[in-house]
């Protein structure tokens, strides 16, 4: 599994995040296998050489995201069963963004966890900070109670759920405010940066994305379009925890960074799967 996690840290941009985001948009909707071929020609797409994308795909496959697979003597790829369950996950979480209210409920993690295990203690830290747990205290975190069943997941996986107390609670009682509270469990100017730039992507010059009333054409470039614009976004639903308005500050930029990227979902999913069933062949929804 952590390899699998590694995947994220790709850059968005890089060659490595925009294949493995072709591929969880459209490696199981094309019946779970694709040819190498196939994935060179929507790479293409994208800007990038046959060459540096077979480069990709060997880091995908050391990162235990895809496996080789020949079928009727053509080379493809399939997704590994841990790969298949995450890209499973970020599209819960990368279509259907966090929006907590100021009565739900919120999960509390406390552990420890000796000197003997800290790699384990690392991972852990590490795996709850990409799920957008906030840190209390050193072995005390606190995430949106939407999110137990993934910090269950991911203290059975490390083996370390013996060494854990998992509560469920109401809005915390903090001595000062919950916005300054807030401000140290997360970083939260990392992630308002995260949604700017996104927002600069979408507006930014020379790099506009057109967002018409009346949808666009299937093509190359609005497959590239859309692909570019999922690949920046993908990682800001994991890191934003989705807090409540009473956590954050009044220039929070979350509400206008998700609008934004559900016009551009209304508008390019569709075209930009047409144009990969017509690369492809085969039925894409």
């Amino acid at each position: 599994m952590s390899a699998v996690l590694d995947d994220m840290d790709s850059r968005p941009g890089s060659t490595t995040s925009l294949l493995r985001t072709v591929i969880g948009l459209y490696l199981r909707d094309a019946g779970g296998w694709m040819a190498g071929r196939d994935m060179v020609s929507l790479m293409e797409a994208l800007g990038t050489s046959a060459t540096v994308t077979r480069t990709a795909l060997g880091r995908l496959r050391k990162k235990d995201v895809v496996r080789q697979e020949n079928r009727d003597g053509v080379a493809g790829f399939t997704l590994t069963a841990g790969a298949a369950a995450m890209l499973a996950r970020g599209d819960r979480r990368i279509f259907t963004p966090r929006s907590m209210s100021d009565s739900d409920p919120w999960c509390l993690v406390s552990f420890s966890i000796p000197e003997t295990e800290r790699e384990k203690r690392h991972q852990l830290r590490r795996r709850l900070h990409w799920i957008g747990c906030g840190t209390v205290a050193a072995g005390l975190w606190i995430c949106p109670d939407t999110l137990r069943g993934e910090v269950e997941e991911i203290l059975v996986d490390l083996d370390l759920r013996d060494m854990a107390t998992v509560f469920v609670t109401r809005t915390p009682m903090v001595g000062g405010s919950l916005r300054d509270a807030a401000a140290k469990w997360w970083d939260l100017d990392v992630v308002a940066g995260l949604h700017r730039d996104f927002i600069d992507f979408i507006h930014g010059q020379g790099a506009a994305v057109p967002l018409p009333d009346d949808g666009v054409e299937a093509s190359a470039s609005s497959f590239a379009t859309y692909v570019q614009c999922i690949d920046r976004w993908r990682v800001i639903p994991y890191l934003d925890p989705g807090l409540p308005g009473s956590f954050l500050p009044d220039d929070w930029p979350g509400a206008e960074g998700t609008a934004l990227f559900s016009r551009i979902v209304d508008a390019y999913a569709g075209p930009s799967a047409e144009y990969v069933r017509s690369t492809l062949g085969v039925a894409v929804p």
